[in-house]
């Protein structure tokens, strides 16, 4: 699915170009606004948009998708596959050197995939299937399959979620339970450590050492340019001030401008986008260890009460805002399925009432964590709070921001001792496209993602889709799991929708992708 571009005035540098005999100076630093903290500074550890997108300034991939989601070498420069489709040889590209000037070698890709394999849902399916990861010399390795596989290349290439990035040896030997502390990349910006105030900002500096692709940039692939000096990422949590911010040329671009506060953009001075078209999922899971939702019955009962119309409607008002959509692995995208999907679309409260009945809820409280912070989820946790008290539920929802969600969700206790019921959380199309990549169907058990789900059927399933040798088949497997993701409860979608973006008109070449990406742009001075 993709979404329409909305933009503000026409640019009119064009006319003021032609009456310059030379071309305008060029500002040195971009200051940046982003939707929400930045808190966990491994993107390994972390599969937030905000740490992902950190990454991406500081880290270079071994391949990147383009606009097309076609896959291309990035830090690779040629690659061969054996007749049998099992051993994958890759050679890295000239010129690659970290942050600190030491070349770049196969031994910290080798490294760096072992330690991504054990966090990212596409790199453990990966790694089941790995036999073998090496270094074969000093710029090329070796990834040998027990079968064959397709995902190779597209697992390398994901672009978000858990992107593969490349990390020195010693630093990708931290244990993947442990955030790396050591923030020496090989991507076009550095990191400045000695300048991070969390909560407060976040400085990158242009990396002198980096050799971009000579290719164009589109998406996650070609030349990855530093055109400014410095980046300051600058937390500001009121999205009216951060527009104001914008307008007045205090800041140059802001990740997301809130629909209702669009007529308040300048546009004379700003220029709004839809940066990343196939847009986000919105999306909730249950805490199946703790009451009510230890009951797949209850857990069925607040799908149906919650429905999707009511409150995608609340958070991006006019229909054109966003979808509806129950398909979990995306609609619009290869593996959309109707099964089952009619329980999470429409409210039926009454249909939830007879499930709480027939499962013998007796009014156990849930809490609802709700994200106050980030604008295109701060209206979702209240509609839904109403959905589940008109059906029954007794809901107590908590307000705090994304990154405090993000650690209160790993408490697996009751929620007397702080644990929770139900998170909310969104996902770019791309992380939840297909079974291999999508977390939200995890149902692993108490060891597995946040929510602790234990339905077998799912990962059996899962395994079924990476071995799977049609496309028919495995658009019937993926089918088959969302029946079973909402039999068993596991979690929800409510709708998708794209953000709008704006950044001064002084800024220019920003990249439409999805995830937000800072090479390629240049900024004149006023």
């Amino acid at each position: 699915m993709k979404f329409n571009i909305v933009k503000a005035a026409p640019v009119l540098a064009a006319i003021a170009s032609a009456v310059l005999f030379s071309a305008p100076a060029l500002a040195s630093d971009l200051k940046i606004v982003m939707e929400s903290r930045l808190g966990n500074l491994d993107p390994i550890l972390s599969g937030s948009h905000q740490t992902r997108d950190h990454g991406y300034l500081i880290y270079d991939t071994l391949f990147g998708l383009d606009a097309q989601q076609k896959v291309h070498p990035q830090m690779v420069d040629t690659y061969t596959t054996s007749e049998d489709g099992k051993i994958f040889t890759f050679t890295l590209r000239d010129g690659l050197k970290w942050h600190d000037g030491k070349p770049v070698t196969a031994a910290d890709v080798v490294a760096s995939i072992n330690r991504w394999g054990k966090r990212d849902r596409m790199g453990i399916a990966l790694m089941s299937i790995t036999s073998e990861v090496k270094a074969v010399d000093e710029k090329s390795f070796s990834l040998t399959l027990k079968q064959p596989s397709g995902i190779v290349l597209d697992a390398f290439a994901k672009p978000s979620g858990n992107p593969l990035f490349i990390m020195p040896e010693k630093v990708a030997q931290t244990p993947v339970t442990e955030a790396v502390t050591d923030y020496t990349g090989s991507g076009p910006f550095v990191f400045k450590a000695d300048e991070y105030q969390p909560g407060v900002k976040a400085v990158y500096v242009k990396n002198e050492n980096y050799v971009p692709r000579k290719e164009a940039p589109s998406w996650f692939s070609g030349g990855k340019i530093a055109k400014v000096d410095r980046i300051e990422r600058i937390e500001m949590a009121d999205p009216l001030t951060a527009l104001n911010a914008l307008n007045s040329g205090e800041v140059d671009y802001l990740q997301n401008i809130n629909f209702d506060l669009l007529d308040i953009a300048d546009k004379d001075q700003v220029t709004t986008d839809r940066l990343d078209e196939l847009g986000y999922q919105i999306s909730y899971r249950f805490n199946h260890l703790q009451a009510p939702f230890n009951n797949k019955l209850v857990r069925q009962a607040a799908i149906w009460a919650i429905g999707q119309e009511e409150v995608m409607q609340a958070q991006f008002g006019a229909p054109e805002n966003f979808k509806v959509c129950g398909a979990i692995f995306g609609c619009g995208l290869p593996y959309e399925s109707d099964v089952s999907a009619e329980m999470a679309v429409k409210a039926n409260p009454e249909k939830a009432k007879a499930l709480l009945a027939e499962a013998g809820y007796k009014g156990e409280p849930l809490v609802l964590m709700h994200i106050s912070d980030i604008r295109s989820l701060s209206s979702v946790a209240p509609v839904m709070a109403q959905q589940l008290r008109a059906a029954g539920f007794v809901v107590e929802m908590q307000a705090m921001d994304f990154m405090t969600m993000l650690s209160r969700r790993a408490n697996q206790g009751p929620t007397t001792d702080g644990g929770w019921s139900i998170f909310i959380t969104s996902w770019h199309a791309t992380e939840i496209q297909d079974p291999l990549r999508n977390f939200m169907i995890v149902a692993e058990g108490k060891g597995s993602y946040a929510g602790w789900a234990d339905a077998p059927v799912i990962p059996a399933l899962t395994r079924e889709f990476l071995t799977s040798t049609s496309p028919e088949d495995a658009k019937a497997i993926a089918a088959k799991i969302q029946g079973a993701v909402y039999e068993e409860g596991i979690f929800a979608p409510l709708g998708t929708f794209a953000r709008v973006s704006g950044y001064r008109k002084t800024v220019e070449g920003v990249l439409p992708a999805p995830a937000n990406i800072f090479w390629n742009i240049s900024k004149t001075e006023q």
